[in-house]
């Protein structure tokens, strides 16, 4: 059985070796034929019962799966590499674009603060990320992690859901790039794109330089982990440069005076800002997905992470703060806060700079950007939830270069097409509700061990969950529904703070980490939940509709491919395991 098992393996390596085939997308028992296919769609039921019940295990993510790319990635990173990889994945343009309309709308001074909280919130999230990386260092992210703890089915609606971000922020950021380099030319931002007539509205403007980019950020990506990591630090560093620079001279047109309103929207503005800004310190998620290429992840990955998410908090609140000190916050403009307040002072100079400087940010972003992507879908693909030739890692060069390239296909074609205004508008809830989730499957880690937690501490953990998500959802409801009450909140937060300490005093932890685990479970987590549901209630009814949206076209495609094709992978995988034990017995007996 064992020798039939690498015959297979090597009749696949030889297809690859002269071409894509059909088993390389669908090699799957339930589609050698339309016979086998319907017979598959026929028992979908049980089938779908068996992926939603069923969890995967630490070495499976660990070893079976990894052993599905053929070679193995590199192991070639340490903390500095996953530092400079948080700050470029998350320090882009969006402090340039974000920080303009919080002060003058909605914080006014208080922007400093909004960015606190904000980046608190984010380091929670960031925490609870962390134990899963050090616990499970694969290149699945958060989809590994959902899938150990919460499931094939919800790891799957949120990898597809997190991968249609990417895409969108992908081309979002490829057109802005578009946009600042032709600012820099002293251009207008349309004058590089080219104008079809004919085209739809919104999807007329042709971005050449974006789809350009674009590949050359994919062939960096492609050619070796270790080399994209010098050049994201090397341009971090950079940027970091311009931002210290920024920050010197903009204080020495600093003015005290500007802060005597400091919050003038009052806590409400500054709470609404803060749920804005979050998005300015989202992407560290995708520098998870590296834990397959670090060195030693016990040490390297909560410095790399924690501290690159500690600088950019620090980093916002100083340029925020900046900001406050140069302009009277009714003053500041909403769509280019920084020149407009440089040139407002007689600096018009350094307009060139922060174009510049943004440049820079979007260059690492979009790097960190495709890394991520294409390393997230080397895990589905391996777990062939996608098709498996996706799973595959390069023999040389030790990157994912198949998922790296169809990944940058996908991203060039939106960038090249669609505009600015649309990519924005298509941003969508993801981040918000698979950080939710993490948080949330941390604590089905600490506190549910299957086999081995009663059924009467599954229930009251069970209800425990129920009432806190339902306080969180409670309270970002009446956030959305009232515009002055607080009776809400004070009931609301009550009844979250007592189902946490309920779970806190009331139930023992069924497992502690190994390596490294996140602090203060399960009062971490829980807030990190509540915040990251709260800040879903600032979100518009378009967002949910196109959430929505995504979500259902995800369920068909699982339904009629992605259920079938992990459940015959799944179940190949449980065959294989039980004939090796034997095996293994007998080897163990008969060793001298």
């Amino acid at each position: 059985m064992g020798s039939r098992n690498e015959d297979g393996e090597m009749e696949r390596k030889r297809k690859r070796g002269c071409g894509w085939k059909k088993d390389d997308f669908l090699p799957e028992e339930s589609f050698k034929n339309w016979g086998t296919y319907l017979n598959a769609l026929g028992n979908s039921k049980a089938r779908l019962k068996d992926r939603l019940l069923t969890r995967s295990l630490d070495d499976v993510e660990l070893h079976a799966l990894r052993h599905r790319s053929e070679n193995q990635m590199k192991k070639t990173l340490n903390w500095w590499d996953l530092l400079w990889f948080g700050i470029g994945a998350v320090m882009g343009s969006g402090i340039f674009v974000l920080t303009g309309q919080a002060a003058s709308q909605n914080a006014g001074p208080a922007v400093i603060l909004s960015y606190f909280i904000s980046g608190v919130s984010a380091i929670l999230s960031v925490l609870c990320y962390t134990e899963f990386a050090v616990e499970l260092p694969v290149a699945g992210g958060s989809f590994s992690y959902l899938r150990v703890e919460l499931g094939d089915f919800v790891a799957y609606i949120a990898a597809g859901n997190i991968l249609f971000e990417y895409i969108v922020a992908g081309a979002g950021v490829a057109r802005s790039w578009t946009s600042y380099f032709a600012t820099l030319c002293n251009h207008r931002p349309n004058d590089f794109r080219f104008y079809i007539s004919f085209f739809a509205q919104n999807y007329n403007r042709l971005d050449p330089i974006a789809v350009v980019v674009s590949i050359l950020i994919c062939v960096l990506a492609c050619l070796s982990t270790k080399g994209s990591s010098r050049f994201n630090w090397i341009s971090s560093i950079i940027h970091m440069v311009i931002i210290a620079f920024m920050l010197v001279s903009g204080l020495t047109k600093a003015d005290s005076t500007n802060l005597k309103d400091f919050t003038p929207f009052g806590f409400r503005g500054i709470l609404k800002a803060s749920s804005m800004l979050f998005f300015a310190y989202v992407g560290f998620d995708g520098t998870t997905t590296l834990a397959e290429e670090i060195k030693k992840p016990s040490r390297d990955i909560p410095v790399g992470l924690v501290g690159s998410m500690s600088v950019v908090m620090i980093v916002y609140c100083l340029l925020a703060g900046m900001l406050v000190l140069m302009q009277p916050y009714s003053q500041i403009d909403v769509d280019a806060p920084y020149s407009v307040a440089f040139t407002a002072v007689g600096m018009d100079w350094a307009k060139y700079i922060v174009a510049f400087g943004a440049l820079k940010g979007m260059t690492t972003v979009l790097l960190a950007n495709i890394i991520g992507q294409a390393r997230y879908f080397t895990h589905i693909g391996r777990t062939h939830m996608a098709p498996p030739f996706l799973a595959s890692i390069n023999k040389t060069t030790g990157t994912p270069v198949n998922a790296t390239v169809v990944m940058t296909i996908a991203n060039s074609v939106v960038a090249f097409f669609t505009g600015l205004d649309v990519l924005a508008n298509l941003l969508s809830i993801s981040t918000l509700f698979i950080f939710s989730l993490v948080a949330l499957a941390l604590l089905v880690r600490r506190y549910y061990v299957s086999g081995e937690t009663s059924d009467l501490d599954r229930n009251k953990f069970i209800g425990f969950l129920v009432v806190m998500l339902g306080s969180s959802i409670g309270m970002s409801v009446y956030w959305a529904v009232s515009e002055d009450g607080w009776i809400g909140y004070v009931v609301g937060g009550g009844v979250w703070f007592l189902a946490t300490l309920g779970l806190h005093v009331g139930l023992e932890q069924g497992r502690k980490p190994k390596i490294w685990g996140a602090p203060l479970v399960p009062w971490l987590p829980s807030a990190s939940i509540a915040i990251n549901v709260f800040i879903l209630g600032s979100m518009d009814g378009a967002s949910f509709a196109r959430f929505a949206v995504w979500t259902g076209m995800l369920l068909v495609y699982y339904l009629f491919v992605g259920l079938h094709a992990s459940y015959d992978a799944a179940k190949e995988a449980e065959n294989e395991a039980q004939v090796s034990q034997p095996t293994t017995i007998e080897a163990r007996v008969t060793a001298p």
